[in-house]
């Protein structure tokens, strides 16, 4: 009897165990299996074709140029990509998330990785989880290759020659100038409807790795049909969005959400700070328009006047930025703000920037910038950097000869410069770090301040001690 006890229990656990052992591998498996679709392009081409879209698509589109802003979004993008499965993941691919001054509900991201952000998305979302959603959905297409996945299938093209029009097909009408004539372009960022589920089913597990609430992504097409965002935009893609919100949603039943992740206080400060700016343009605006926005320059963010010269003392605490197209990241006070974009950008106080005969002149700050060279020794790459530095500008002096010194682990060359600010007139000392990246340009940085103002050399170290590249 008790031995038939003993037996019946030993059944009962047995059983009961295999039920659980069996269980658990089924809500881990139950999640969509994707794969890739075949691609006669390399992962090098979607990083060169990402690369040039992203230039043509930068020289369209009004950026948002608010390093409290973009720093946040390129935090959440960051989390979004750590989540990408590793069969997925792609170490070639430079994510990177900038933010466009327009008001439609949109988002959309480029082969290897550059992505863009609608402020009006951004405003749009109810959380912080809706607008990851978006991002999550755009990660997904450049994480499955579908640009030129779909390229590969329709293409009538040898070569990769020819991404002109990127601003067109994301406009979705006339082309702005000539660009829409490559009908290229328009197989990176118009998916099929396949492509769009799939995207919707990676986009939900993403989310889920991140943290975030896959139903999310789904409750965005109701926020946005609510909010009259019903032609046109993210809303637009196929298949119908009461169909993607079903199919997002039964994916998310499948999905354990990764704990420690809630929607962020942050997002509720951003959406305020963007309230106090001007209505944004819409894209049919940009694009009547016809204005260009140069990389490397930012439109009206100088004044007309010069600059005073009178700025606050760095602040003690930092903010970490991501810069020169996601390439580097560097830490800078949060009382100084980002000017430019592209290959060059200024980090600046304010009173420190302004515009002299038609130039603009800093006497506070620091920049960044890439430049080519026609040395592979750093000295003589350096010394080429100066003298252009010094071309119109007679004041410019090389006092300290070259000091050896480090950059983000890497060797560099350290210079000091004295100069006559033409604004102001005041002596000033110009310090100068340089190196080489890996395809042979010039990295440097550049930070400015008047002589007798000591108080910025703690500052200029913490942000040149806080330099990472990744190239």
């Amino acid at each position: 009897m008790i031995k038939s006890m003993v037996s019946k229990k030993r059944l009962i656990t047995a059983w009961l165990t295999l039920v659980a052992i069996s269980v658990m591998p089924i809500v881990a498996l139950a999640q969509t299996q994707l794969k890739y679709h075949s691609n006669k392009f390399s992962i090098q081409d979607d990083v060169k074709l990402g690369r040039e879209a992203a230039q043509e698509a930068e020289s369209q589109f009004p950026l948002l140029r608010d390093s409290q802003v973009q720093d946040y979004v390129e935090r959440v993008g960051r989390r979004l990509v750590a989540g990408i499965p590793s069969q997925f993941q792609h170490r070639e691919f430079q994510y990177y998330f900038k933010v466009v001054n327009a008001r439609d509900i949109n988002a959309f991201a480029l082969p290897g990785g550059p992505m863009y952000v609608n402020r009006g998305m951004i405003e749009a979302a109810r959380t912080e989880g809706e607008m990851a959603g978006v991002m999550a959905h755009e990660i997904s297409h450049v994480a499955l290759r579908h640009g030129t996945a779909q390229a590969t299938k329709g293409q009538k093209y040898s070569t990769l020659a020819g991404i002109a029009g990127i601003a067109g097909a994301i406009l979705g009408g006339p082309a702005v100038g000539q660009l829409a004539q490559a009908p290229f372009a328009v197989y990176l960022l118009k998916f099929s409807r396949e492509y769009e589920t799939e995207a919707d089913i990676l986009g939900a597990q993403i989310m889920a790795q991140a943290g975030y609430d896959p139903r999310d992504l789904a409750n965005m097409f109701r926020t946005i049909e609510q909010q009259g965002g019903s032609s046109g935009g993210f809303l637009s893609s196929h298949p119908s969005p009461k169909d993607r919100y079903a199919r997002i949603n039964r994916e998310a039943q499948m999905l354990r959400v990764n704990a420690g992740m809630r929607d962020s206080r942050e997002f509720a400060r951003v959406q305020e700070r963007l309230q106090g700016y001007q209505r944004a343009p819409s894209m049919a605006e940009i694009s009547r328009s016809g204005q260009n926005y140069p990389v490397g320059e930012n439109t009206g963010t100088y004044p007309n006047n010069p600059p005073s010269g009178r700025v606050e003392s760095p602040s003690s605490r930092y903010q970490n930025v991501s810069i020169l197209n996601g390439g580097v990241r560097v830490m800078v006070p949060n009382n100084w703000r980002q000017i430019g974009d592209g290959n060059s950008v200024w980090f600046v106080p304010e009173g420190g920037y302004g515009q002299y005969n038609g130039q603009p002149v800093f006497t506070h700050g620091a920049s960044f910038g890439v430049g080519q060279t026609n040395s592979t020794n750093l000295q003589r790459a350096t010394q080429e950097l100066i003298n252009s530095l010094a071309q119109g500008n007679n004041n410019l002096r090389n006092t300290g000869g070259y000091q050896r010194t480090t950059m983000s682990g890497r060797n560099a060359l350290f210079s000091t410069l004295s100069n006559v600010n033409e604004a102001t007139g005041r002596p000033e000392s110009v310090r100068l770090i340089t190196t080489q990246l890996r395809n042979g340009q010039l990295f440097y940085m550049i930070a400015v301040a008047p002589q007798n103002e000591r108080n910025f050399e703690g500052a200029f170290n913490t942000i040149l001690r806080s330099v990472r590249i990744n190239d």
